[in-house]
């Protein structure tokens, strides 16, 4: 059988896809492994987005009702902070394994929902629980990958979240069957429990909380090397947040209200919709896995710097536009975000020491999904009060576009570089 490498050699445009420097064997069981648990993690993220329309439609809610549901959804995402707390306190895999099984099983009780209001309180809980795990999962992508590999994983990890997120597209026809057949598209998440089984046997803790561990059990009581009492870095939160929360704005609102959109202004059907979805998508994801090596090999901040802007203001573009216009403009924002994706997503573990590392995630996360949650609430109230789409996300793409001044200016540049040299206090740890 031949090897990727001599794959690679023989097809060299697949360079651009393979990681910048090799794999060892346990990073790669390891990557798979992740890549297993981002599936039912980015289906339980994905399936409420996906329904609420049709969910709203046969409870006969508004849009801007909508728009508080996905708020109040996305309010929900504090019940992952405790959960980090545990996964840097008590271990990284323990946490992956116990989301694996709890994320899919809570968000299938939408299926039961009696009322638009149930739907919503399931999925309060049910998405945070997900969440948590996409958290986790990056975190343990970061401290077990390479120094030239770590962006590149994550946008392998990423394509194995949008084969996740597209079983709920897939599942989208089913909405279309009846009024109330949506509650199907549920169900189909309970079949990522056999994820669920794989990884509670065979995935391993992270090397740098091993160390870390040992490192605890190695001092006395009254005293603490730095790396076991590490604090999170104020400046970096404060940035990352802000950065965060300024691209969450848009990006959110853009992901909810695109469904309603294609509905109801341009009338497509349950199965145009999952065809759109799903096409516009597969480019982005050849985006994320040369965002990744490009991240890794020339640095995150001036991909990132250009991608995130064109990437909104394109997708913001194709509300403006029907027919091929709005697929070709969708598609390209998709490619743009998915190159600036790997980068922006590796600093959020990279920036923290391994003692808060996943805290540090799940703050950022939750302010990002809360400050989303103002655009919703905004665009819902103008878009009750006819102001047009395209409107609506021209103001909010202004977002990402101030977000590529602050990388610009205030970001430091982590490729090539190991995570102790990044976080100094992390220095003694005796990584294996």
């Amino acid at each position: 059988m031949a090897s990727s490498d001599s794959i690679t050699r023989k097809i060299p445009v697949l360079r651009g896809f393979m990681a910048s420097e090799p794999l060892t064997l346990r990073q790669r069981n390891v990557l798979w492994l992740l890549w297993l648990a981002c599936l039912p993690a980015s289906f339980v993220n994905t399936v409420f987005t996906q329904t609420a329309t049709y969910a709203a439609a046969e409870f006969n809610v508004s849009e801007r009702g909508q728009g508080f549901a996905a708020a109040i959804v996305r309010w929900g995402v504090v019940i992952a902070l405790p959960f980090a707390f545990s996964a840097d306190r008590f271990g990284r895999r323990k946490m992956i394994v116990a989301m694996s099984w709890l994320a899919p099983i809570i968000a299938s009780l939408g299926a039961l929902s009696p009322s638009f209001g149930f739907l919503v309180a399931t999925q309060t809980i049910g998405r945070p629980l997900g969440i948590s795990l996409s958290i986790f999962i990056v975190v343990f992508a970061t401290e077990e990958m390479g120094t030239n590999t770590r962006a590149w994983a994550l946008s392998v990890l990423a394509v194995g979240s949008g084969v996740g997120a597209g079983s709920a597209v897939g599942a989208l026809p089913l909405a279309g069957i009846s009024d109330s057949s949506w509650r199907y598209v549920y169900i189909v998440g309970l079949l990522w429990l056999v994820v669920a089984v794989v990884l509670t046997r065979s995935l391993p803790e992270t090397e740098r909380f091993l160390a870390l561990q040992h490192q605890q059990e190695e001092e006395s009581p009254t005293h603490h090397s730095a790396a076991v009492s590490a604090h999170i870095h104020r400046d970096r939160l404060w940035l990352q947040i802000a950065v965060a929360v300024l691209t969450n704005i848009f990006i959110a609102t853009a992901s909810v209200f695109q469904i309603r959109y294609l509905k109801d202004v341009r009338d497509y059907s349950a199965t145009l919709v999952a065809i759109f979805t799903t096409i516009t998508a597969i480019p982005a994801s050849i985006g994320l896995m040369i965002g990744g090596r490009i991240a890794d090999q020339r640095g995150r901040k001036n991909l990132a710097i250009i991608t995130i802007p064109l990437g909104a203001l394109l997708i913001a573009t194709s509300y403006a536009f029907s027919s091929y216009m709005m697929w070709l403009t969708a598609i390209l924002g998709g490619i743009c975000l998915g190159l600036a994706y790997p980068a922006m997503a590796v600093f959020r573990s990279e920036l923290f020491p391994t003692a808060k590392r996943n805290v540090a995630s799940a703050i950022i996360t939750t302010a990002s999904l809360i400050g989303g949650s103002i655009g919703l609430i905004g665009a819902g109230l103008l878009l009750d009060h006819d102001v047009s789409y395209a409107t609506v996300m021209m103001s909010l793409a202004m977002g990402p576009v101030l977000v590529a001044v602050l990388v610009f200016l205030k970001y430091p540049e982590t490729a090539h570089r190991r995570l102790e040299e990044i976080n100094p206090e992390d220095s003694l740890l005796q990584i294996l």
